[in-house]
């Protein structure tokens, strides 16, 4: 081999040890050795802050949004048709109404030869019930009188048939029953619908 070609492979060689000897030095000891293109992205990367979990990038801002109890429609269901079921067993004609703390209708139930007018008095039991966190019979004494008081609400109605759900003392849905010739059996009926679903709100 003529000595250009020599001097030529040497001057390759040593330029091959300026490039690794550096990136080498950059790796921990005891590391394996990567790609010289590997080695290069790593060294020029900045490090990257710590990923946030999705729930801390997902929560909100507890000034801002407020977080509430509401009855799941699986709740609802089962205390509608609980309801239901004693309103049958006592032979009554009656329709059940469920509504959430805003007073919003979740459910409502007609039942086989029930009034027209059961559906409006089922209704604003459970508003009622659901806007003053007691049954309506109880609510009822506190709106007697000629001057003006409670019962001068819109939407409600203050007759036995109305009981409220609640969490932790706090009303967070209504249940009213309308339909029966006594008040005191539409809340009989109510309060069976309460009862299939009290295990769950403690």
């Amino acid at each position: 081999m003529g000595d250009r070609v020599k001097l030529i492979l040497a001057a390759l060689a040593a330029t091959a040890a300026t490039t690794v000897l550096p990136l080498a030095a950059t790796r921990p000891a005891g590391a394996a050795a990567p790609t010289q293109a590997t080695e290069q992205f790593t060294a020029q990367t900045p490090a990257q802050p710590a990923e946030q979990t999705s729930e801390q990038a997902t929560a909100p801002d507890p000034n801002t949004v407020a977080q509430v109890n509401v009855l799941t429609a699986d709740a609802v269901m089962k205390a509608g048709q609980a309801a239901m079921a004693e309103a049958v067993k006592q032979k009554q004609r009656v329709t059940v109404v469920i509504v959430d703390r805003s007073g919003v209708t979740r459910l409502v139930i007609h039942g086989d030869g029930a009034g027209p007018q059961t559906e409006e008095s089922a209704r604003a039991k459970a508003f009622t019930a659901a806007a003053f966190g007691a049954p309506t019979s109880e609510a009822a004494k506190n709106a007697q009188g000629a001057n003006p008081s409670t019962r001068d609400i819109p939407g409600t109605l203050f007759l036995a048939g109305g009981v409220p759900v609640a969490v932790g003392g706090a009303p967070i849905a209504g249940i009213g029953v309308g339909g029966a010739p006594d008040g005191s059996i539409d809340e009989s009926i109510a309060n069976a619908g309460l009862n299939a679903i009290r295990d769950g709100l403690s």
